[in-house]
């Protein structure tokens, strides 16, 4: 599927950054070791839980009755709201800015339904087939409400509040612009507007969560196994509400089948799991079904986009204006809210464009559905969505090739600031354009379109060039828009006494492959063999703390972190080694695991000397220094971008709609790679996703808040068969802002769904003006831009 040049061997010589070096976990998988949630083994006197979750989506719940329930042999406990609360307090969710409300809420509600899947009541038996018969063996007395649904009337008429926090109905109304952009739009020569709708849809890993739970009533201890993506952040996130304190806390996220953003968040299950054992003073498992998953885990995306755009006679982009509406959930995820879209999507609305002034509105209004949250390429998938089929609209309004619009517009291939503020730190943003014109020979594939058009085919071509936010730190949290946001994460990195390394990080690997890419950065990093390193995440006992993995924040974050303990460990190593030798530390290099004398190579120790030497020297070791080889440090980096292109080629038959990818062209720029064969699997899964939000995926409800998509009957999203070809070329441009050039990469994969769309129009201009205002485009809606053409085109 990915073009990629043929493998070097596993065993590789320093320097190790930059080559393709075989994933060091593969085996784990590949042979059937690896241990998810599911697969822990069962502590003595488990119990499994099933949750009553509400069929409505609105609805007060007037009395739970469990007497059948517990009647059932195997069933051992029912919990509601009222025996939990006990033991468990409340979730509040909010952002540290004035323009956001905040919401206290219980984690377990047992009086009010907000929507279909919301959990009720927990039931704990013997086994999840008994505990599923618990829960329907529950009596419950429901009063049913109306639901609010449409979002974008509630942004405009005041409904009664679905809750007490947001008498309006909205979680946060936020404004911002930049620039005289009323000024520019009176004056502009041309001006166009669109309006966009997002669908939903979702991360649907192949591993649905999971949580087991073993609360020690003997210690005070409690253990945690969960299907997540932030263990440190997750344990501090459950341990207020569970009045427990982090340190008799242990999360374990051992492998997981996929998080994408998804599971990031903290879920109300992973905090009431926890409690439910806690009060049964039992262990306890709960495993989410598919259809849980899809129902009620964590949506994303679903956004109504209006924009407006101010453009010259030229085709010069002068200004744009954007309405940003999210469909959010009944309430806000915790703790990254159903904001990560829509104010992210705002703050990108300029991304590759040389604007003169930006103006942006966001609302974020509660309805009756399952909560939004983060999936891989948070709201500037959206925004990319709205903003490249606009563009392409304008340039052929303006009668200009959609390449020559976008290089016309296009900001210089350097460090540059946006009218969002956003600070590039410099980038192939033209580069990126020109080589992927080159990869496909452009004009030869217009030449080929023409010719195919006369045999009654249509084929397209479509752009999406884009800027990846990456390494979310402090400063990067506040460019995307949100304020006040202070994250860090660590790393440590040891030299054990025999001379192998031991890194630990607060990031997590769900599919990464940290225990390749990390051990390359500090097998450079210090001069030892790539053999000689040992990465562990995943697990807050044995790990250091730090945030997790999301929002291509790892690479940057966790191996700047590396780096820099690396290196102290390193000058450790050079003054115990010229110790040891009687030479000036700043004489010993390190390479290949062997300390060598600068002008006398036969002069040398191999690091595991080095180690036995700092560990069991005694009084030989230098004066006045630690003998222990570890540091730990930690990096809150600057904001670094990667960027790129994206190009399909699709052919649409216009009897059918049916939408075929012949292939994909990219180029990508994430600075100084670190294992390219990881970086075009990374690519590619997030392009296979992105055709899923463009063509395939969609979580519906119905008027009355139903949700029809329980599925994957219902829930569509692309094989194998789906997904085409990838040509992927590479950039390198060094960050001049992080450790070693490097950026993050691995959200920009599901913008690949962009391109689509615009050729999708591109294939089907001959039949009239094709103009696409929503995702997914299913083949009906193929065959409805093709009579709305034909009728617009008859009415002039």
């Amino acid at each position: 599927m990915v073009a990629v040049e043929p493998m070097k061997p596993a065993k590789a010589t320093l320097p190790y950054v930059g080559r393709k070096i075989l994933r060091s976990e593969d085996p784990r998988y590949l042979t059937g070791r690896a241990r998810y949630t599911d697969d822990v083994a069962e502590p003595i006197g488990l119990l499994h839980a099933a949750f009553l979750r509400s069929p409505h989506a609105h609805a007060r719940i007037t009395s739970i009755d469990a007497t059948r329930a517990l009647e059932i042999d195997g069933v051992e406990a029912v919990y509601t709201q009222a025996e939990v609360s006990s033991v468990l307090g409340d979730f509040t969710t909010t952002l540290p800015f004035p323009e956001v409300k905040t919401i206290t809420r219980p984690i377990l509600n047992s009086t009010k339904a907000y929507w279909v899947g919301q959990p009720i009541a927990v039931v704990l038996a013997s086994s999840r087939y008994v505990a599923e018969d618990g829960v329907d063996a529950l009596d419950v007395e429901w009063e049913v409400l109306e639901p609010l649904m449409d979002a974008e009337e509630l942004v405009t008429n005041p409904l009664p509040p679905m809750h007490d926090a947001f008498p309006d109905n909205n979680f946060a109304h936020i404004e911002f612009q930049n620039g005289d952009v009323d000024g520019i739009f009176a004056s502009a020569p041309h001006t166009f507007s669109k309006r966009f709708h997002q669908g939903r849809y979702m991360a649907a890993p192949l591993e649905p969560r999971g949580v087991l739970a073993d609360f020690d009533l003997s210690t005070g201890e409690l253990t945690v196994w969960s299907s997540t993506q932030v263990p440190h952040f997750m344990r501090s996130l459950i341990a207020a509400p569970l009045g427990i304190p982090e340190s008799t806390i242990r999360v374990i996220a051992d492998n997981v089948g996929g998080g994408f953003g998804m599971k990031c968040h903290v879920f109300d299950e992973e905090a009431i799991i926890p409690a439910v054992s806690k009060l049964s003073g039992r262990p306890v498992k709960w495993i989410e079904d598919r259809y849980e998953n899809l129902a009620a885990s964590s949506h994303a995306k679903e956004t109504v986009c209006y924009l407006d755009a101010a453009v010259d006679d030229d085709g010069t982009l002068l200004a744009l204006r954007g309405r940003f509406i999210g469909v959010g959930g009944a309430w806000p995820s915790h703790p990254w809210t159903s904001l990560v879209d829509t104010v992210v999507a705002a703050q990108h609305m300029p991304m590759i464009y040389d604007l003169k002034a930006v103006g942006y509105t966001v609302d974020t209004p509660v309805t009756n559905r399952c909560p939004t949250g983060a999936y891989r390429g948070v709201g500037w998938t959206v925004v990319s969505s709205a903003r490249e089929t606009f563009v392409d609209e304008i340039a052929r309004a303006l009668d200009i090739d959609p390449l020559d619009f976008r290089l016309r517009n296009c900001i210089p291939d350097r460090p540059f600031t946006t009218v969002t503020g956003q600070t590039f730190d410099g980038g192939s943003y033209q580069g990126s354009l020109l080589k992927v014109k080159e990869m496909l020979d452009y004009d030869a594939f217009r030449e080929r379109q023409r010719e195919l058009r006369q045999q009654g085919r249509y084929i397209g071509l479509g752009f999406c060039a884009y800027v990846e936010p990456t390494a979310w730190g402090s400063d990067m949290a506040v460019q995307q828009g949100f304020k006040n946001a202070a994250y860090f994460d660590a790393a440590s990195v040891t030299v054990e006494p025999d001379g192998s390394v031991t890194v630990t990080t607060g990031m997590h690997c769900h599919g990464q492959a940290h225990e390749t890419t990390m051990a390359q950065v500090a097998a450079d990093t210090l001069g030892v063999t790539l053999e000689s390193v040992r990465v562990i995440e995943n697990d807050t006992a044995r790990a250091v703390y730090g945030m997790g993995t999301w929002g291509s924040r790892s690479a940057v974050i966790g191996g700047g972190a590396i780096m820099r303990a690396g290196r102290d460990v390193k000058e450790n190593l050079r003054r115990m080694a010229g110790r040891a030798m009687e030479v000036a530390p700043e004489d010993v290099e390190i390479s290949e695991g062997v300390a060598t004398v600068s002008g006398v190579p036969s002069q040398s120790m191999t690091v595991a000397e080095i180690a036995a030497f700092a560990y069991y020297g005694g009084t030989n070791r230098p004066e006045g220094h630690e003998p222990a080889l570890t540091a730990t440090r930690s990096y809150d980096p600057d904001p670094a971008y990667s960027n790129g292109t994206f190009v399909a080629i699709v052919e649409v038959d216009p009897a059918t709609g049916e939408v075929t990818i012949e292939k994909m062209v990219i180029c990508e720029d994430c600075g100084v790679i670190i294992n390219p064969m990881i970086v075009d699997g990374q690519i590619a899964g997030g392009v296979a996703q992105g055709i899923g939000g463009a063509l395939y995926e969609d979580l519906v409800y119905d008027a009355g808040g139903q949700f029809v998509s329980g599925s994957l009957m219902e829930y569509l999203y692309p094989s194998s068969t789906e997904v085409p070809p990838m040509e992927i070329s590479h950039i390198e441009t060094p960050s001049p802002v992080t450790e070693g050039g490097i950026k993050g990469m691995g959200e920009a994969g599901a913008l690949g769904g962009v391109p689509v769309l615009n050729a999708v129009a591109d294939a089907l201009s001959p039949f009239g003006n094709i103009v696409i205002d929503k995702a997914p485009l299913r083949p009906c809606d193929v065959l409805e831009l093709i009579e709305r053409a034909r009728e617009a085109g008859s009415d002039k």
